[in-house]
């Protein structure tokens, strides 16, 4: 797959682990789990580039004893899944397109 494309993928998926309520590392990669495999290296990669790029926030917060970084989601990080949404309808239709010869045969 195109690194750029899956980097704007996985950008999302984090976007959207995020969006009904704060979440921190580990709970995030939890949730995606299901669907995607993400390391803590790549995760943390896309926090930082997410949090620099204003689609999400950091507060920090004790607990049990020890610090935890939580991460919310900002207007523009919606915003982006939004525009995700509308970009995918464009791929499926290209798709449609490049595979309309294999639903013939």
């Amino acid at each position: 797959m195109d690194i750029q494309l899956k980097r704007g993928l996985l950008d999302v998926c984090v976007l959207a682990a995020i969006k009904d309520e704060d979440s921190y590392g580990y709970k995030i990669i939890k949730d995606m789990k299901p669907y995607i495999e993400m390391s803590e290296s790549t995760l943390y990669t896309i926090l930082k580039r997410l949090e620099l790029s204003g689609m999400l926030t950091v507060r920090t917060s004790e607990h049990g004893g020890r610090l935890r970084k939580y991460y919310h989601i900002t207007k523009a990080g919606l915003g982006r899944i939004e525009d995700f949404k509308d970009e995918w309808r464009e791929v499926m239709s290209i798709y449609r397109f490049v595979t309309k010869e294999d639903d013939v045969k």
